[in-house]
C-alpha cells in the first residue's frame, strides 16, 4: 500500500470555461491562492467554495472533486504549491518539528488573508512553468518557505504537516457510502481504508455481499437515476458527479440497468 514518492510542484491553473474534474485523490498537502473565478471542492462530506483573494490549505490523503468557474467574460486563475513529504521530513529533522500523538484531524482550511501569503504566491508565478525535475532544489526551498509561513500563522498545522503516518484501518462501510462517487481505483479505496487490496476485497464482500466493482456500478447508477428523475439533473452533468469517466459508458450502463437511456427519463 506504499505511495509513490512525491516531489515539490507548483501548479498555475487558468480556465476560460467552467471545468469539472481535476485530481480525485490528493496525495500531498496543498497551499493555494484563488486569483480569480471561484473554486468549489467537494470532499464527500460537503462543498467548500473559494472566491478571489482566498487562501486555502488542503490536507493530503483525501478524495476531492473540483468545479472551476471563471467570472463572466474572464478567466479562472489559481496557483498552488504541493508540499511534498521528502521536504517536510527533512524540515522535521532540521527544525525539530513533529506531530503530537493526539490531535484533531483537519481536511481543509480557509486561511486568513495575510500580506506575506500574497507576496509569497506572487513569487511563485515565475516558477510555475519550470519543469519540476530541473528545479527540484529551488522548489524545495519554496516549499520550506510555505511551511514556515503556514506555521507562523497556524502553529497547530505542525500536527498535520509533520504527521507522516499512513491511513489506519477505518469503518469500510461508512467510508464507501460516503465516497462511492469518486472515480478512483479499488487500490486507492483500499489504501484510504487502511487495507491491502486483498483484505479490502474480502472485507467488502463480507459487508456488502457482492464484489466492489459490481456494488460501485449499481450504487452510482441508482444515484444517477435519482438525480435525473427526482432532481431534474442532466445526464451530461450527472455522469461525472456519480463517478463515471465518460458519458457514453454511463449511458450504456444506465440503459442496461433501467432499460431506457438516461436522456429519456
Amino acid at each position: 500500500m506504499a505511495q509513490q514518492p512525491s516531489k515539490p510542484e507548483i501548479v498555475y491553473s487558468c480556465y476560460y470555461k467552467t471545468s469539472r474534474g481535476g485530481e480525485q485523490f490528493i496525495q500531498d498537502h496543498v497551499f493555494s491562492y484563488q486569483i480569480s473565478g471561484t473554486l468549489t471542492i467537494n470532499d464527500g462530506h460537503g462543498d467548500h467554495r473559494f472566491s478571489p483573494g482566498d487562501f486555502r490549505f488542503i490536507k493530503r490523503n483525501q478524495l476531492a472533486k473540483f468545479l472551476k468557474q471563471p467570472p463572466e467574460g474572464g478567466e479562472f486563475k489559481s496557483i498552488s504549491i504541493y508540499l511534498d513529504q521528502a521536504t517536510l521530513r527533512n524540515m522535521g529533522r532540521e527544525y525539530g518539528y513533529s506531530a503530537d500523538k493526539d490531535h484533531t484531524p483537519v481536511s481543509m482550511i480557509r486561511l486568513n488573508p495575510h500580506p506575506l501569503y500574497k507576496a509569497y504566491m506572487d513569487s511563485l508565478i515565475p516558477y510555475a512553468g519550470l519543469p519540476p525535475e530541473e528545479n527540484e532544489v529551488l522548489l524545495s526551498l519554496k516549499v520550506k518557505e510555505a511551511v514556515l509561513l503556514l506555521l507562523r500563522d497556524q502553529p497547530a498545522l505542525k500536527n498535520v504537516l509533520f504527521d507522516f503516518s499512513e491511513p489506519g484501518k477505518i469503518d469500510l462501510e461508512a467510508f464507501m457510502l460516503t465516497n462511492y462517487q469518486f472515480n478512483v481505483g479499488l487500490s486507492r479505496f483500499a489504501y484510504l481504508t487502511g487495507r491491502s487490496l486483498a483484505t479490502f476485497k474480502r472485507d467488502f464482500e463480507k459487508i456488502f455481499h457482492t464484489s466492489p466493482g459490481n456494488w460501485l456500478l449499481q450504487k452510482r447508477l441508482q444515484e444517477a437515476h435519482y438525480l435525473i428523475k427526482e432532481k431534474g439533473s442532466k445526464p451530461s452533468d450527472v455522469y461525472l458527479e456519480v463517478g463515471f469517466e465518460d458519458l457514453s459508458h454511463f449511458s450504456h450502463a444506465f440503459k442496461n440497468a433501467f432499460g431506457v437511456a438516461p436522456s429519456k427519463i
